[in-house]
């Protein structure tokens, strides 16, 4: 019989799923999974009958192994047949399919982008009749493409296509996260094993009987293969005598003896074959010459080998096992010849040009080594940093010279860890063998100090080994590996910026200037960000300039000018193409730039007031982080997802994300890290209406009045907590000094929420009205007001209560108002009853009322009356017997139910109760 009309014995609970999927109405997806040689494939081809017979359009594909590492390859193969339908799709989305079929130029674009013009294509195709995708082996699908055919599946319910797609358990791929319906393939039971060896080998004795079920164990590949092999004396009795080898690795080497009996010729076709993979047709564009396809080999069609497509005519392997056995039983030297042609075959393909032709040479090659770097940095800029790892490292071991040998392993190692592959970056460093002051020493020690710096947090450790390096080998390092210096100074900046030390900043300065020009641009704005106070002029221009060179910037290039763009509060304009770079790098490109940019959208949308979408992108961050053991980054998104809580009114999540923060980051000395856990503190205090506590975590980041550019890392972006919990405190003349020094400092020229934030402060300090309208006249009329809601709801409802307090309630009507509604469309309870308040009292649509002392509870009495008479929450608590939090909480819910916004009110509300009574 044809393999395709063996029944499938043992698989009926399969076959009834299978039936149930391809006649199903609507869309589907399903994955089968099992082991190598389980009947994975069987069931695939039981599907495209199923299909066939429903009059179904057929499309299959098989993954390849050689092909797994090369962004799209396998999407190339799935939409070929349908290529032709790619002109009746909307413009945008046919140049998303030319750019990645290589027919188009520009950046790949996103998982999203391209899975809607697939899902758009494959809707086309299925508008006359239903259309059903096969995909064997789709374990070896690249990551890319894999994403892309989940994003897919996971919306077919409204499109008359099915997705089925079968993955071996043991090897690890992309599909394994797309959340997709799977059907598990499993070994069959014994009775089942014995009932398919009899029906496909009726006549064995017991003793080949016997051997075949206890070596198969339930696997109907082997089953069906081995009989024979165990049944002739020689090559069978030797293979499986031998104990303890995988079942898989076994069945690969059954083909051993078909293989040897073929003509040299064919063989040779076969390796190449194999090496290359073999499927239907050739692709158009980038990979126009995407497989090797096979010519002359009836022999291993009639042996069994081989299949022939039906619908192309081409033959393709009869299963991934029997392409493993070509490739091993073949010699070193046949390997490398069949590379050799391989590279030729592919020259217009840069990356699998480059991949053969390094398998194809032995000696070193200098001119081999320099196509591999080139297809390294080809790869790295298309998402695909971790494959760049393997170029690398293979042009290292191809190099002629010890500097250049060096050189590679650096930057593979670098790669590495951009790559989230810590641990392979340390092993390459450790195979580079460096002379005495060249690029690889730099290398080494950069690699070990980011290592340290991201997994342990020893900031300042891995900062003075770093800065040391620098100084000691700068003049050999412009010499032999420029760009090994440029990524050692971008990490000191990093380091410095962290560790949040003006001697660590200053000796970090001190380097940059004796590199002179050697600093790289980049280098110079990313320094210059890091530290806006007093440097933030200009900034914004250079940053348009350097995202405008989008195109030739490497993954960490971006990552870093999206911090410099969040340092000053303008990432929403470039926010499309950090999404697209974080879609493009997430899964095997430089991860750990994608835990950077992911903290920096996440910061942009809690700005911009979008909080639901930026706690989801926070936990991302913290997800990949932990996940790759990025330590310090996980506890850096933990303290930006407390400030997040802060503002929400989620107090309880924001005290346990400040504690953790804070116990970990102290004791390193990660001094920015413990900077924000003092601006939780504060923003926490703030909500809860507890200025004096507010006050001390405030100074906490900086003192009044100072700025320090190198030391006050968060001082700028806790501008408005200060002034607030000064004033409010009865700090008047601090909060005022703060106000001053801030525009001093320059902060309104250095970004739009430091300049609303500045005129702000200045507006609640002002020491008369006119000053005060003048400064929050400037508030309103700044073109970027809007896009910090939160910062701007809290100016209005201060100048709002400054003019009620004056005597102005219509005015104070016209801030108080919008102020409300902002905070409650936040969320902000606690923000929104103060403003609520303060609106009564100004006579807004609610009337003012007395103070509702009656309300309160005798708990909440007497801490109001103690907290009226300026103690402070821990004198409270000595007094009561309370926590000073459990103070802090009750005061919390004396404030609405007395109408007041602050202690200072406490005093007035209380008398005027005891007065009426």
């Amino acid at each position: 019989m044809e393999p395709a009309e063996t029944p499938l014995v043992g698989r009926g609970h399969e076959l009834a799923v299978l039936s149930a999927f391809v006649t199903a109405p609507e869309g589907r997806a399903l994955v089968l999974r099992g082991e190598a040689g389980v009947g994975k494939s069987a069931l695939v081809d039981h599907a495209a009958r199923l299909a066939a017979r429903a009059s179904h359009v057929l499309v299959r594909a098989t993954g390849v192994e050689a092909e797994s590492e090369l962004p799209f390859a396998g999407l190339h193969q799935c939409l070929y047949p349908l290529l032709d339908r790619t002109v009746r799709l909307e413009p945008r989305q046919h140049a998303a399919l030319d750019v990645v079929f290589g027919r188009g130029k520009g950046e790949p674009p996103s998982v999203m982008s391209l899975g809607i013009a697939v899902l758009d294509l494959l809707s086309l195709a299925a508008a006359e009749r239903p259309l059903t995708l096969l995909i064997d082996d789709g374990q070896w699908l690249d990551d890319a493409s894999a994403e892309v055919c989940g994003f897919v599946a996971r919306r077919l319910a409204a499109v008359p296509v099915k997705m089925l797609v079968a993955l071996r358990d043991e090897v690890r791929s992309a599909f394994d996260h797309a959340r997709l319906a799977d059907l598990q393939v499993t070994a069959l039971s014994e009775e089942d094993a014995g009932r398919l060896l009899e029906l496909r080998h009726p006549r064995l004795d017991e003793r080949v009987r016997r051997t075949v079920l206890d070596h198969a164990r339930g696997n109907p590949l082997a089953l069906q293969e081995l009989p024979p092999y165990v049944a002739a004396p020689k090559p069978a009795g030797d293979l499986l005598a031998v104990p303890g080898v995988p079942l898989p690795r076994r069945l690969q080497q059954l083909y051993g003896t078909r293989i040897e009996r073929l003509a040299p010729a064919v063989r040779a076709e076969l390796l190449r074959g194999a090496l290359d993979g073999a499927a239907a047709g050739r692709l158009r564009g980038r990979l126009h010459a995407t497989r090797y396809r096979m010519r002359d080999v009836e022999p291993a069609v009639a042996s069994g080998l081989l299949d022939v497509d039906t619908a192309t005519g081409d033959v393709v392997f009869r299963h991934p096992l029997v392409r493993s056995a070509v490739i091993q039983l073949a010699t070193p030297d046949q390997r490398r010849a069949a590379h050799a042609e391989l590279s030729r075959v592919h020259r217009a393909d840069p990356e699998r040009h480059a991949g053969h032709l390094a398998a194809s040479v032995v000696d070193p090659d200098e001119a081999v080594a320099a196509v591999l770097e080139a297809a390294a940095d080809s790869a790295t800029r298309r998402g695909g940093a971790a494959a760049a790892v393997a170029w690398l490292t293979r042009a290292a071991e191809l190099s002629e010279r010890p500097a250049d040998r060096s050189r590679r392993l650096g930057d593979a190692a670098y790669l590495a860890g951009q790559a989230a592959l810590l641990d392979e970056a340390q092993q390459l460093l450790h195979r580079s063998d460096p002379e005495p002051g060249t690029a690889g020493s730099l290398a080494a020690v950069l690699t070990s100090a980011h290592a340290d710096f991201v997994q342990a947090g020893a900031v300042r450790p891995a900062f003075q080994r770093l800065a040391a390096a620098i100084e000691r080998w700068s003049d050999g390092v412009a010499q032999t590996g420029g760009g090994t210096l440029a990524r050692a100074a971008d990490a000191l900046v990093t380091m410095a910026h962290y560790a949040g030390d003006p001697a660590l900043w200053q000796r970090a300065e001190r380097i940059l200037d004796s590199l002179g020009d050697r600093v790289h641009p980049l280098t110079a704005l990313y320094r210059d960000a890091s530290a806006v106070a007093r440097s933030g002029a200009g900034l914004r221009v250079r940053l348009e300039q350097a995202f405008a060179a989008e195109a030739h910037l490497a993954p960490w290039d971006l990552a870093r000018l999206g911090v410099c763009a969040s340092h000053v509060d303008v990432l929403s304009q470039y926010r499309t193409q950090l999404q697209r770079a974080v879609e493009r790098e997430r899964e095997a490109g430089a991860v750990s730039s994608v835990m950077t940019m992911l903290r920096m959208l996440m910061l942009d949308q809690m700005y911009s007031g979008d909080w639901q979408e930026a706690e989801r992108t926070g936990h991302q961050a913290l997800e990949l982080s932990t996940a790759h053991g990025h330590v310090l980054l996980a506890y850096h998104t933990r303290a930006v997802l407390g400030q997040l809580a802060a503002r929400q009114g989620r107090l309880g999540v924001a005290r346990e994300l400040q504690s953790a923060v804070d116990a970990w980051a102290r004791p390193r000395g990660v001094g920015l890290l413990t900077q924000i856990t003092e601006a939780i503190a504060t923003g926490v205090a703030l909500t809860e209406g507890d200025f004096e506590a507010a006050y001390l975590y405030a100074i906490g980041m900086t003192p009044p009045g100072s700025f320090d550019r190198h030391a006050h890392q968060i001082a700028p972006r806790a501008l408005l907590e200060l002034v607030e919990a000064a004033l409010y405190s009865g700090r008047r003349d601090q909060a005022r000094r703060h106000a001053l020094a801030a525009c001093e400092a320059g902060l309104p020229e250095a970004s739009p929420r430091l300049a609303l934030s500045a005129y702000g402060a200045l507006a609640m300090t002002a020491d008369d009205l006119a000053e005060a309208t003048a400064m929050y006249a400037r508030v309103e009329a700044h073109p970027a007001a809007g896009d910090f809601p939160f910062e701007l709801a809290r100016i209005r409802l201060a100048y709002g209560s400054t003019l009620r307090r004056l005597k102005e309630p219509r005015a104070a009507r016209q801030a108080l108002v919008p102020a409300t509604e902002a905070f409650d469309r936040l969320g902000c309870a606690a923000w929104a009853d103060r403003a609520r308040a303060e609106l009564r009292f100004a006579g807004g649509s609610q009337a003012p009322s007395a103070p509702d002392v009656a309300a309160l509870t005798w708990q909440e009495r007497r801490i109001a009356e103690l907290a009226a008479t300026g103690l402070t929450n821990k004198e409270i608590g000595e007094r009561t017997r309370l926590s000073p939090r459990t103070v802090s909480s009750h005061l919390y819910r004396v404030f609405p139910k007395l109408g007041i916004t602050s202690r200072a009110a406490l005093r007035d509300a209380l008398s005027n109760h005891a007065g009426k009574g």
